[in-house]
């Protein structure tokens, strides 16, 4: 039994801004903007929705096989998903790109402007759905676009349920195509602001977007989620943090936790109290993949 998670494999440079983007920012002058921005804390991690996702699972003890591409530097990043437990047989490595690659500035208020190199990710397409490799459920999560189109496609011909999950990549699609997900899912998560730019692309409200699958969740940050199915919706409330440290990752961490319930035949209500625990348990440690549960 699987869990495929179809998303990036990338290389996190993190970089920490003490000021505020919005005191530098100056909105009267974006037409002519030029901004450099101090960083005296920089770091590289292992990242990637997928790679994220998948070290989640293994914190919960659910089995993770990720559908993603490397490049020719990638060699530390196999070594790492098998010394977690990751199944690795659908990650692929090409030899003509670099693995992806994330930018990442953090400023106080935990405001993030990101730079991305796709790099070996606009290849992934080229590795098809394992079929064969007891796929029981799965998340098309941020990816290269034909990737992410291919792989939803292969899932849903086979009868595969999954999260569809647009993230970061939600705005590659236009409205027919993201409609085209939303049919082919089964279930659906975003944050509010990919909520917003989802129901503005198909014209359709979240209530109709949710009557379209089994249930489609809206994270919120430290408010919590809101849970849409049966027609209701349901807020489950956040998780209070001590400190806020890091939030890359926090929804990667959400959507392990949700796959965790949901192979465990849980409500979706339940999939996100322990979406939010997991989320705030990851913004109090640095990178997407350095947080332990408790009894881990």
């Amino acid at each position: 039994m699987s869990i495929l998670i179809c998303g990036s494999l990338a290389f996190d440079t993190i970089m920490t801004f003490e000021g505020r983007f919005a005191e530098q920012i100056l909105p009267d002058q974006l037409h002519i903007l030029n901004v450099s921005f101090l960083v005296p804390g920089m770091r590289r991690e292992f990242g990637g929705c997928a790679g994220n996702i998948a070290y989640g699972l293994r914190q919960l003890g659910s089995p993770a096989m990720p559908l993603a591409m490397l490049g020719n530097d990638g060699q530390d990043y196999v070594q790492r998903l098998v010394s977690l437990g990751v199944d690795t047989r659908a990650v692929g490595v090409s030899e003509q790109a670099y693995t992806a690659q994330a930018m990442i500035m953090t400023d106080r208020d935990n405001n993030q402007i990101t730079a991305f190199h796709p790099g070996a990710m606009s290849l992934a397409h080229q590795t098809a759905v394992p079929l064969d490799a007891g796929v029981k459920l799965a998340i098309i999560a941020p990816d290269g676009r034909d990737a992410m189109i291919d792989h939803a496609r292969q899932l849903a011909a086979a009868g595969v349920p999954f999260i569809f999950d647009p993230g970061q990549g939600l705005p590659m699609f236009n409205g027919d195509e993201l409609r085209q997900f939303v049919q082919q899912a089964r279930w659906v998560a975003v944050n509010d602001y990919e909520a917003r730019m989802l129901s503005d692309r198909t014209g359709l409200s979240l209530e109709a977007l949710a009557a379209e699958v089994a249930g489609l969740l809206v994270t919120l940050g430290e408010q919590g989620c809101d849970v849409y199915a049966d027609g209701q919706v349901t807020r489950v409330p956040g998780v209070l943090v001590d400190a806020v440290v890091d939030p890359t990752g926090c929804g990667d961490a959400f959507r392990a936790a949700l796959l965790h319930g949901l192979l465990q035949g849980w409500s979706l209500v339940r999939c996100a109290e322990l979406g939010n625990r997991m989320g705030a348990l990851k913004i109090a440690s640095r990178g997407g993949q350095n947080y332990r549960l408790p009894s881990a």
